[in-house]
């Protein structure tokens, strides 16, 4: 007992670690993931010739909204969830200068039950959300997306390697994706032009049972 209530400890404080650095980085207004440009591998999947057709879409780790207004724009019913009030008070405010309609909701995208977002949806949306989570809470982001995709859903995400940070909880793999996305192929692997090791990785849903 004494071992689980120390393991316990321990995951509640690498979640409350990773809530007081997001929150230090938005209150100093220097998110360096929140560039307020949606980048070009978003763009090409919603606009190029093969793109899918626009339908409901669920950002995780939304940031300003940058990306939610874009798909917004594009057609795409949007819902966008940030672990961070701050960040949605500001989403909010862009979105409404922007005139679009989307849903934006202060929750952790871990925790997706506790959320009003029942899906499906038929793509899923994270800029450096996921790779920033801690290692115990991967399964449950994980369940709570399959559990929200639509048949042949798309998830596009953008992570840092495991090497980009001296911390025991950041990164992303390949691998991990492949072990924690059951039901789920991962179907591209293209690395990042940053200067430490990041990719943007593209799953898919299983079409049928």
């Amino acid at each position: 007992m004494e071992h689980l209530d120390t393991v316990h400890r321990v995951e509640r404080d690498q979640e409350e670690a990773v809530r007081r650095a997001l929150e230090d980085y938005y209150r100093a207004g220097k998110a360096p993931w929140d560039t307020g440009v949606t980048p070009p591998e978003l763009v090409a999947l919603v606009e190029e010739h093969d793109a899918p057709p626009p339908g409901r879409a669920l950002e995780l780790g939304c940031g300003t909204g940058t990306n939610a207004i874009y798909l917004a724009r594009h057609g795409w019913e949007v819902v966008a969830v940030d672990l961070i009030d701050r960040a949605i008070e500001q989403a909010r405010a862009k979105a409404a200068a922007a005139g679009t309609a989307l849903r934006l909701l202060c929750g952790d995208a871990t925790r997706l039950d506790e959320l009003d977002v029942p899906g499906p949806y038929d793509l899923f949306f994270d800029l450096s959300c996921y790779c920033g989570i801690p290692p115990h809470r991967r399964d449950a982001y994980a369940a709570g997306l399959t559990h929200r995709a639509a048949p042949g859903a798309r998830l596009l995400m953008f992570g840092y390697g495991p090497e980009a940070f001296d911390d025991p909880i950041s990164g992303v793999t390949a691998d991990e994706l492949r072990a924690r996305f059951a039901g789920w192929d991962l179907v591209d692997t293209t690395p990042g032009t940053n200067a430490v090791p990041t990719f943007w990785f593209t799953l898919r849903r299983a079409a049928g049972p």
